[in-house]
């Protein structure tokens, strides 16, 4: 168990250090590209996805 809980909090710590990268100064366009950014609707499918399964592991049939 606490071994999962550890997993799912290290997935969850990457999430939020995950960026878009800059985009590139060199290349051939005319106006700069914009960053996308990345919110916490990731974090939420994220740990949706670790409950879901968590419940699938714990009651399998």
């Amino acid at each position: 168990m606490k071994k999962i809980i550890a997993i799912a909090a290290i997935l969850v710590s990457i999430t939020f250090a995950a960026n878009a990268q800059p985009g590139s100064t060199t290349g051939g366009f005319d106006d700069e590209p914009v960053d996308v950014p990345i919110d916490g609707g990731i974090i939420l499918l994220a740990a949706a996805g670790i409950a879901y399964g968590y419940k699938k592991m714990k009651y399998k049939v």
